[in-house]
């Protein structure tokens, strides 16, 4: 489990690709300081197992759902990726809960500055739509954020905004995004917990 606070901004050295999976090698020289082999560290979000590592890095490999499903299907050499590493029993929590489980990506549709604080406006699948809200968190590369704005829930084309503070445009890979990139986003746990309870429940009546 992780907070989506992140720890540093890692680089990635070396990338082997075999079929459907990759071998993945990220320098991160905090995120190893206390690794052990098996330990989890995520990587924009995406919440990967060390297998090897060095002084300043990890390696990881990641398998054929993940790269269907994450930025990390196109990830190459020298790309900058968040690193958190695994939350301690305890520690305070100062983002919020994020799995490092990923829903899917989005797309940055536009960016905005208001002063210090920048507003990037994301799209958003419709599968996922309902599980975001207003005021509601989520993770974009394993940063855990506030939604800000969302779309009105009749649009055909759904979207919502984050606004990031001065911290998290430099302390991350968000600052330096630009139109068109992707992320991946990662939903509120709860709000996927209540989204199934509701569907059961909604089937068990059906079929009374």
């Amino acid at each position: 489990m992780f907070t989506g606070i992140i720890e540093e901004i890692g680089t990635v050295t070396a990338v082997a690709r075999s079929g459907s999976s990759l071998r993945l090698s990220v320098r991160g020289p905090l995120a190893v300081s206390d690794a052990n082999h098996g330990d989890s560290i995520s990587v924009s979000g995406v919440c990967l197992t060390v297998v090897e590592q060095s002084d300043d890095g990890f390696t990881a490999d990641v398998m054929g759902q993940t790269l269907a499903m994450s930025t990390l299907a196109t990830v190459d050499v020298g790309r900058s990726v968040n690193l958190e590493r695994a939350a301690h029993v305890g520690d305070r929590l100062g983002g919020h809960i994020v799995q490092g489980h990923i829903d899917g990506t989005s797309r940055l549709e536009s960016t905005r500055d208001d002063g210090d604080w920048r507003v990037l406006r994301f799209s958003l699948p419709a599968e996922l739509a309902r599980l975001v809200v207003d005021k509601g968190s989520i993770a974009i590369d394993g940063t855990s954020l506030t939604v800000s704005a969302v779309s009105a829930a009749e649009r055909a084309e759904q979207w919502f905004e984050v606004s990031l503070i001065p911290e998290t445009l430099t302390a991350t890979t968000l600052g330096k995004l630009s139109v068109g990139d992707h992320v991946n986003i990662e939903t509120d746990i709860i709000a996927r917990h209540v989204e199934r309870m509701l569907a059961r429940d909604a089937a068990e009546g059906s079929n009374r």
